[in-house]
């Protein structure tokens, strides 16, 4: 018998807000990644210890799950003869429209971009100076036409390095708008977790970010399996939903990478999953839907859209869906599967793959607290109540939760 969902389109937004005063914003991380307070909500309790302590929590029993994105310096900032400072922000390679083959293009490349101060570049190219090994380079941009809501853009420079190399050089880490401040040097290091590596992210996956290599080890040591996949964050991880209700806020795409390997690994009988981070829970949660077009047949398995989870039979297992994700790593020959995912996740949704997950404390009105609303139900209440009145830090740089997901949705 197929689980019938209740597609949350609509939900209003107003009902998943809450006051958040600028104090409670942690602008800057603390000088020490495990130093974060641990809010741990399960079957309505709520506790709080010190991310220093995680390790305690697992044994071999668990399988954790991280996305090993990178976060891109994806702020260009040129300046015409004028004066005038046109931001150029990168969002998703166009040409080559392989994440990996772009960063190692070498004189051009295209990508979907935003443009800043869009009205002073009406023609013509801007461009960049900046040096690479003290070489003087000149990085040029010009407009080739539009790509969907956002700006198609050529970059082009004048000498033999790379696009990731240029990036590296004269791009900014784009930390979130609602810091109010500048990107700073020691942004470079603490905007990106110790086990990044994929690049592509224009936000960083910041329940990730309280891990050391330390407390990984130590995560290991006690039997536990650890797991990676790459989901690269797109530029709506900042968006609040301006929309009276769910249905009429656009979610963007976003780039999956993983490897037979972590298939293999949550298909291990008697784990419980732990997702680090809602773009791993994001992750997992497309891959058992892409399992069930698998199993059912529908065609393009490896793009979700926004509401097909909502309409796709729910009666497959978790191990049925990834077998046949399994299945098409055995029928290819392939070690990787790359997908795309739109999944909104609100309540009303099911959680199929995901047993529990880390994240730190999300914006009001935003998809990312739907999401944990969609987990705990109505508890996401008492979990928002209970770190403010005790002044725990809040979004990006703040602190964290390790949450467990209701067996059944409210």
């Amino acid at each position: 018998m197929d689980i019938q969902f209740i597609v949350p389109k609509n939900i209003k937004i107003a009902d998943y807000s809450y006051d958040l005063p600028d104090k409670k914003i942690a602008c800057y991380p603390l000088p020490d990644r495990e130093a974060s307070r641990l809010l741990i909500y399960r079957d309505g309790a709520i506790r709080e210890t010190v991310f220093a302590g995680t390790p305690e929590l697992f044994g071999p029993s668990h399988l954790l799950v991280f996305n090993n994105t990178r976060v891109i310096h994806a702020r260009l900032l040129f300046r015409k003869p004028t004066g005038a400072v046109i931001e150029v922000f990168c969002l998703e390679p166009l040409l080559p429209a392989d994440y990996a083959r772009n960063f190692a293009a070498i004189r051009c490349c295209e990508w979907s971009c935003m443009a800043g101060n869009l009205k002073k570049w009406r023609e013509g190219a801007v461009t960049l100076s900046f040096e690479h090994n003290g070489q003087p380079v000149v990085l040029k941009a010009e407009k080739s036409g539009p790509a969907g809501p956002e700006l198609r853009v050529r970059f082009s420079w004048d000498a033999d390095i790379t696009f990731s190399e240029v990036l590296e050089c004269c791009g900014r880490i784009p930390i979130p708008p609602y810091l109010n401040r500048e990107a700073e040097v020691s942004d470079r290091l603490r905007y990106q977790t110790v086990y990044s590596k994929e690049e592509g992210s224009v936000a960083a996956p910041t329940a990730g970010l309280h891990f050391t290599e330390r407390l990984l080890a130590d995560i290991r040591q006690r039997g536990a399996a650890i797991g990676q996949l790459t989901l690269h964050v797109g530029a709506g991880t900042f968006r609040p939903v301006k929309s009276d209700t769910v249905g009429a806020h656009e979610m963007h795409t976003e780039h999956i990478l993983l490897n037979r390997e972590l298939i293999e690994l949550l298909l291990q009988e008697g784990k419980e999953i732990t997702a680090v981070g809602t773009t791993s829970v994001r992750t997992l949660e497309s891959l058992y839907w892409m399992g069930v077009k698998r199993l059912t047949g529908v065609d393009g398995f490896r793009q979700l859209s926004q509401w097909e989870a909502y309409s796709l039979p729910g009666r497959y297992s978790r191990r049925e869906a990834l077998k046949a994700l399994a299945g098409w790593f055995e029928e290819t020959g392939e070690e990787w599967l790359k997908a795309q995912t739109t999944i909104l996740i609100a309540p009303g949704y099911r959680f199929r793959m995901t047993d529990a997950f880390f994240t730190n404390f999300h914006q009001p009105r935003s998809t990312l607290l739907l999401l944990v609303a969609a987990a705990v139900g109505e508890g996401w209440k008492e979990v928002y109540d209970y770190a403010l009145s005790r002044d725990f830090r809040f979004l990006s740089y703040g602190d964290s939760s390790l949450l467990y997901v209701n067996p059944k949705p409210e």
